[in-house]
C-alpha cells in the first residue's frame, strides 16, 4: 500500500513539474520576465536583435488602406471590402519557456495581422476535427456543404485538406472576389490566365485569399455559428487572452444558418477584415502551440491535429495547414531548425514557433524580407 501511494505521489509530482515547465500568464496580469542570462542567452546579441527589428520597420504606409491598395494594385477589381485600421510602429516579444526575455514597442496595441489570420482559421478546422464535426480532412468538402459551393466536375473533387493546404484550385466567386483575380501572374496576359483551366486539386499550391475565404465560409456552416465565437469559446478565453481582439469579415459577407444571419469572416486582410489583435495575445496563441495545444493542464487542441497541421504538403514542402514550415525549400531559413513553423502576414506580422529552443517569437511591422535575417541573429544570441 505504501509503495502504491509513493508511486502515485511520484507520478503526481512529475505531472506538476511537467505542467510547470512553461510559464502561462494570467489574464490582464503583467507578463513575467526573465533575465536572458538565466537561459544562457547573450544579452548583447539579443539587444542587437531588438535593435534590428526596430530599425527595419515595414516600409509601407502606416495608413493600411493606402498600404493595401498599393500592395495589391495589380489585382483586377481589387477594393477595400472590410474594416481596416491605421497601424502602430514595430513591436514584438520573444518568449523562452513562456517567460519574456525581450520585447519592444507597444505590445498591447491592437493592429491588423493579415494572413496570420490563416493560422487561426486552420485551428477552427482543427477544433472541428477534434470534435468529430469533420470526420477526416480527406473528406470532400461537398459532402458537408451542399449549397453549390463545391458542385461541378472540378470543385466537387476538393477536400478539406486541399483547402487547408491552399492547393484546392477552387474555381468561382465569393463575396464579389473572383478566384482568378487574386494575385495575378507577373508575366503574360491576364486574360490568358483568366480562362486557364483550373489545376487538379492537390497538385499545385496557389496563395489565394478567395479560396481561403471559401474555407472560412464552409467552416462557418459546419460549426453553425460565427467562427469568432468558436475561437473565443474554445481558445481565446481558455488562454486568458484580452477582450480586445476582433475577427472581421467583409461588410457584405453574410450567410444565413438556422434562420440567423451570420458574418463569414476572412482568412486575411488584403481586402480588409481578418484578425485585429495585440502582440501579447498573438504570443499567447503561439505559446499554446509551443506546448502542443495545451494551456496549463487543459488540452485545448489535440497534439494529433498540430502534427497534421505542420506536415509538409506534397506541392509545397514549406506549407502545411495554413502554417508556414521551415523545411528545405524556397522559404527555408538557412542554418535554423527545420522544426520551426510560423504564421505570416502582410506588412511583417509573424508568430514563430521554435520547439527545439522552447521559444515563441512575435514580430509586428518588420520588413517582411528581413525575417530570415532577424531569426538568424536571434539564433546566434541563444546559441
Amino acid at each position: 500500500m505504501k509503495k502504491l501511494l509513493y508511486t502515485l505521489l511520484t507520478l503526481s509530482l512529475c505531472g506538476m513539474l511537467n505542467a510547470q515547465e512553461y510559464y502561462f500568464p494570467e489574464r490582464n496580469a503583467l507578463w513575467e520576465q526573465k533575465n536572458p542570462t538565466e537561459y544562457k542567452v547573450n544579452t548583447k546579441r539579443l539587444k542587437a536583435v531588438v535593435d534590428f527589428a526596430e530599425a527595419n520597420e515595414y516600409t509601407g504606409s502606416r495608413d493600411l488602406r493606402i498600404a493595401i491598395l498599393k500592395g495589391f494594385e495589380r489585382e483586377p477589381f481589387h477594393e477595400i471590402s472590410g474594416p481596416t485600421k491605421k497601424r502602430g510602429g514595430p513591436a514584438g516579444m520573444i518568449l523562452k519557456n513562456g517567460y519574456v526575455i525581450a520585447q519592444w514597442g507597444d505590445v498591447k496595441r491592437v493592429d491588423m495581422t493579415f494572413s496570420v489570420t490563416k493560422s487561426f482559421l486552420s485551428t477552427m478546422a482543427g477544433l472541428a476535427w477534434d470534435q468529430g464535426l469533420i470526420s477526416t480532412t480527406q473528406d470532400k468538402a461537398g459532402d458537408y456543404i451542399w449549397d453549390g459551393t463545391f458542385e461541378g466536375e472540378h470543385n466537387s473533387k476538393i477536400t478539406w485538406e486541399h483547402l487547408l493546404q491552399q492547393n484546392s484550385a477552387w474555381s468561382g466567386e465569393l463575396w464579389g472576389g473572383k478566384d482568378w483575380a487574386d494575385r495575378p501572374p507577373r508575366e503574360g496576359d491576364i486574360d490568358d490566365w483568366k480562362f486557364e483551366k483550373p489545376k487538379e486539386p492537390g497538385t499545385f499550391m496557389e496563395y489565394n485569399d478567395v479560396r481561403v475565404n471559401v474555407l472560412a465560409y464552409a467552416l462557418t456552416h459546419v460549426w453553425r455559428k460565427p467562427l469568432p465565437q468558436v475561437l473565443k469559446e474554445n481558445i481565446m478565453d481558455a488562454i486568458e487572452a484580452s477582450t480586445t481582439w476582433r475577427w472581421h469579415g467583409y461588410d457584405h459577407a453574410w450567410t444565413e444558418i438556422d434562420g440567423i444571419n451570420m458574418k463569414s469572416v476572412t482568412g486575411g486582410g488584403h481586402s480588409g477584415g481578418g484578425m485585429f489583435i495585440n502582440t501579447e495575445d498573438m504570443a499567447r496563441f503561439g505559446l499554446l502551440f509551443l506546448n502542443n495545444g495545451k494551456w496549463k493542464n487543459e488540452q485545448l487542441i489535440s497534439k494529433e491535429w498540430i502534427e497534421k497541421a505542420i506536415t509538409p504538403s506534397v506541392p509545397n514542402s514549406n506549407y502545411g495547414y495554413l502554417w508556414w514550415l521551415n523545411k528545405k525549400g524556397d522559404r527555408h531559413w538557412e542554418g535554423l531548425s527545420q522544426n520551426i513553423y510560423y504564421a505570416a502576414g502582410f506588412g511583417g506580422n509573424f508568430i514563430v514557433i521554435d520547439p527545439e529552443n522552447d521559444m515563441v517569437v512575435v514580430t509586428r511591422w518588420l520588413e517582411p524580407n528581413k525575417i530570415g535575417e532577424f531569426m538568424s541573429k536571434l539564433n546566434q544570441a541563444i546559441n
